[in-house]
């Protein structure tokens, strides 16, 4: 049986920084064997910098950066033409893709169909990767699988062959985050595909070989999409300028807030978050400006310190799960 796994999951809306804590994990010898992409598809991208140059990943685990076998699972779907064009320009990089690369049988097949289609959605604000067509097919037991794609045979693997080995150790990365979840976001300005926790159980992983979940959120919030989230603010501009704050899949601005305890005490629950990990404190204070939302009022606070206090006091009071807590500074580090 596997050894144990590990799940990154992003508490908000996604582009909190998940792929930035999975390569600081990963820099740790030997914590993990592979790298499990447990869902979405090319609406997804993990902004990181390795051995100081930008690397831009949809697709592929960034487990790749380290030589590690990185499994795209079957919850993920996959765009064919696209990721060859993520190998080759991780190749050119100097990353070995195709050594260490693996795709489970299981994951459906992105189509010129399924992107023509979603190319005319409007009503959601999608990033127009046929993502949405894609999960639907796949639930009306209609659609294309890895194991019946040529151009993929090279890639193909059984992600149940993980349990014959007993000392293989996972690293489960996500896309996306809880408040774009199918079932637990806003509904229907979501993604179609599980983003939770999990979500990497449903990739075959037992349950009780779960070690720590990471939780990954921002201390602020960020959504792209066609609802209404910002309003307009200097102070919300100066953020997103600071964070640079665009979606690396479509270039498009990300809305900006603040953030919201009460979304982010659930999405901890749900997910039974072990260590908790809030990205860009450095942003905030370089506006010098620290609020929440908590009960639908909007506390401000003078001083970081006192910002961070009363969000730890908080979390430690309403999530059990929880084992620790960071504040972290752009560039990261665990």
């Amino acid at each position: 049986m596997i050894q144990y796994a590990d799940i990154i999951v992003d508490l908000q809306a996604g582009d909190t920084g998940k792929g930035k804590v999975a390569h600081s994990l990963l820099k740790r010898k030997k914590q993990y064997t592979h790298v499990v992409r447990y869902n979405g598809g090319g609406n997804a991208g993990h902004t990181i910098y390795h051995k100081n140059k930008k690397v831009v990943t949809h697709f592929i685990p960034c487990g790749v950066l380290y030589g590690l076998k990185s499994i795209i699972g079957p919850g993920c779907v996959v765009n064919p033409k696209k990721l060859f064009n993520e190998i080759e320009e991780l190749e050119k990089l100097g990353i070995k893709v195709r050594k260490n690369l693996l795709i489970d049988k299981r994951v459906h097949i992105i189509t010129d169909k399924h992107l023509e289609e979603d190319g005319n959605e409007t009503k959601i604000g999608t990033t127009k990767q046929g993502i949405g067509p894609v999960y639907r097919d796949k639930y009306d037991r209609n659609g294309l699988r890895a194991e019946n794609e040529p151009l993929l045979s090279e890639f193909l693997f059984d992600i149940y062959s993980l349990h014959i080995d007993g000392t293989n150790k996972i690293l489960f990365e996500g896309a996306q985050g809880f408040e774009l979840d199918i079932d637990w976001g806003d509904y229907p300005y979501v993604t179609s595909s599980h983003c939770t926790a999990g979500s990497a159980i449903l990739n075959g992983i037992p349950p009780q070989k779960i070690r720590k979940t990471y939780g990954v959120a921002k201390v602020y919030r960020t959504y792209v999409g066609a609802k209404e989230f910002e309003t307009p603010s200097i102070v919300f501009d100066e953020i997103r300028e600071l964070g640079k704050e665009y979606g690396a899949t479509t270039g498009r601005k990300r809305q900006i807030n603040w953030l919201d305890i009460d979304m982010l005490i659930q999405s901890i629950n749900i997910n039974g978050v072990t260590d908790l990990i809030f990205n860009k404190l450095d942003i905030l204070e370089d506006v010098d400006e620290y609020k929440f939302f908590l009960k639908g009022m909007l506390y401000s606070f003078d001083r970081s310190k006192d910002f961070q206090n009363k969000i730890e006091d908080l979390i430690w009071d309403n999530c059990e799960s929880i084992v620790n807590i960071k504040f972290s500074r752009t560039p990261y580090e665990i």
